[in-house]
């Protein structure tokens, strides 16, 4: 076994093992310990707190002299070059609302970017993977299937020459009222252009779909490395284009995703 596969291997107990935590959580009630960071929309319960620990001690077991960079920890250097880079739970206020729309995100990346990868949806048993110089797979029990993106335009053809009119396209909002109201000014220019708009709460999940097909592509604001690192490998190894957004006044940094075809097109009316 390659190390890309070891490391998966590891991405994914951890992953699947924050995922059983979280679920037995919801199945127990709803969540007594909630408390606001950046703003006072911007929530972490104690499930977040519980799902790190979890993974952070797997790890510190696992892998001793690795980094970590958790969500909702501070960060750890490590010795062996390696980083492990989690969202406990990713989709936070949809687990606190029972909406089940959140996931686990756990990547582990070198100097050189990600080696492998995981997101994990609990909610419907769909585990997401890449490695470095290996697949993208969506895992559902003993069935797996590569991840390339959409395969087809849904007007017919080739989805690598769709036009950005029949797109299906995920986003979200950050937590900063001044910067939502900036977003709306983009999303009131992107809604005519575009087949239709998502926006579902999870930027990991919203990465993962899109890497599966579900979605066409995928932009967003304000996301940290946690939300994203899994998410983008997942892209990335399905052939999808990814675009860095740079910050303009209200607008923080972000992340574009989307086919070779429409990746322009949409960065004009997003960056």
């Amino acid at each position: 076994m390659s190390e890309p596969e070891e490391l998966l291997d590891i991405a994914v107990e951890a992953a699947r093992m924050a995922g059983g935590l979280l679920a037995e959580r919801v199945l127990a009630g709803a969540e007594r310990e909630v408390s606001s960071k950046s703003t006072p929309t911007d929530l972490v319960s104690e499930a977040d707190l519980a799902a790190e620990r979890a993974i952070s001690e797997l790890l510190a077991e696992r892998r001793p002299q690795d980094g970590f960079l958790g969500e909702e920890g501070g960060g750890v250097q490590g010795s062996s070059g390696l980083s492990w880079v989690v969202d406990p739970l990713d989709g936070t206020v949809n687990f606190l609302f029972g909406i089940p729309q959140w996931c686990v995100s756990v990547a582990v990346r070198d100097e050189q970017g990600a080696i492998a990868g995981a997101v994990f949806d609990p909610n419907r048993q769909e585990l997401f993977t890449a490695t470095r110089g290996g697949p993208a797979l969506l895992r559902r029990g003993s069935a797996s299937v590569e991840l390339q993106g959409r395969a087809e335009d849904p007007n017919g053809g080739d989805a690598g020459t769709a036009e950005l009119s029949s797109a299906m396209v995920a986003t979200g909002l950050a937590y900063d009222a001044t910067v939502r109201a900036a977003q709306a000014q983009v999303l009131a220019r992107l809604a005519p252009q575009v087949r239709d708009i998502r926006r579902l709460g999870s930027a990991a999940l919203d990465l993962a779909w899109t890497a599966a097909g579900r979605y066409d592509a995928y932009y967003e604001r304000g996301v940290q490395e946690w939300d994203v690192a899994a998410g983008l490998m997942l892209c990335h190894t399905a052939g999808l284009e990814i675009r860095d957004l740079q910050g303009r006044g209200d607008l923080p940094n972000g992340v574009l995703v989307a086919p070779a075809g429409i990746v322009e097109d949409l960065l004009a009316i997003v960056g």
